[in-house]
């Protein structure tokens, strides 16, 4: 099976490219702007006709698209996030229509949620921002493209890699700052918010589920833990490993996701995901910020 992975040097590609690999008779090949990239691919300004010709050398049985931007102006934000879903379902649609195609989308299209009622994949999108509604436009594309696709809507992705653009991977990087003295100040914004936390293995395996199961399947797939859990959980979580001993003071404006910072209750059903796919989370919230901080090494 050859499986073409768009975005692998990321932090989603990579865990979903290495994952991958364990599939027995896979081969797994990567693409996007990275030097080191099998297939230098750039989703923000190539065209149909050139990204198909890369498609048809592939010869893909399936393609994971793992490109997105979470952050940056309105034009960064659609020619990722949308261009490049367009971009990329034209292309393959001429050169390699057989092929299955995973596209990751995002909790932030549906916008705010109602606490304790998890959202189903039928409920309705009314994403707060740029950023959610780029994905969903990218997910619109996705799923009238015609091809054999899935869109997996990943909550907030937490584990081993996390970049400082996420909320998880910066409340990291601040606790690194702040060093462990009882005079140290953590100051962050509203820590009251609800979100739906999924490992970033749990991602990656829901991905290979994905691209291995039996077609058809449905266009939509909410990949989360299913539980809404407290923004301070998280933060007091990070803190306990880092073993910070100061203050934590919210409300200063730096706390919240550039994603999904005007919602503030976010979780989402994934009953559909384990019928589809026979996928549910492994991981813990906790051995999921363990493996955070452990594999971006403790001071």
């Amino acid at each position: 099976m050859r499986i073409l992975v768009l975005g692998a040097t990321g932090y989603l590609g990579a865990h979903v490219a290495e994952r991958l690999r364990t599939l027995r008779g896979a081969r797994v090949l990567r693409a996007g702007r990275s030097p080191d990239a099998d297939h230098q691919v750039d989703l923000a300004s190539v065209r149909p006709e050139e990204l198909a010709k890369t498609l048809a050398s592939v010869a893909p049985d399936a393609v994971v698209n793992c490109v997105g931007a979470t952050g940056g102006d309105a034009v960064t934000l659609a020619e990722l996030n949308t261009r490049g879903p367009a971009v990329l379902c034209a292309a393959l649609r001429d050169a390699a229509p057989a092929a299955r195609l995973v596209h990751l989308g995002s909790a932030a299209e549906y916008g705010p949620g109602e606490p304790d009622n998890p959202v189903t994949e039928s409920a309705a999108t009314r994403p707060v921002g740029p950023y959610g509604a780029t994905k969903l436009a990218g997910t619109a594309v996705v799923t009238s493209s015609g091809l054999d696709s899935v869109v997996l809507r990943v909550g907030n992705p937490v584990g081993p890699g996390a970049p400082t653009a996420g909320l998880p991977g910066r409340i990291t990087a601040l606790l690194r700052q702040a060093g462990r003295g009882p005079d140290a100040v953590l100051r962050l914004g509203d820590l009251s918010a609800h979100r739906d936390f999924v490992d970033v293995r749990d991602v990656a395996w829901a991905v290979e589920f994905a691209v291995t199961a039996p077609k058809p399947l449905l266009p939509v797939l909410n990949i989360g833990s299913g539980r809404a859990v407290p923004v301070r959980e998280l933060v007091h979580g990070l803190a306990e490993l880092a073993g910070f001993r100061g203050r934590i003071e919210g409300n200063a404006g730096s706390g919240s996701s550039v994603r999904s910072g005007e919602v503030s209750w976010q979780c989402s059903a994934i009953g559909a995901a384990e019928e589809a796919l026979g996928w549910r989370p492994l991981h813990t919230l906790d051995e999921a910020l363990a493996a955070l901080w452990e594999a971006d090494g403790s001071p």
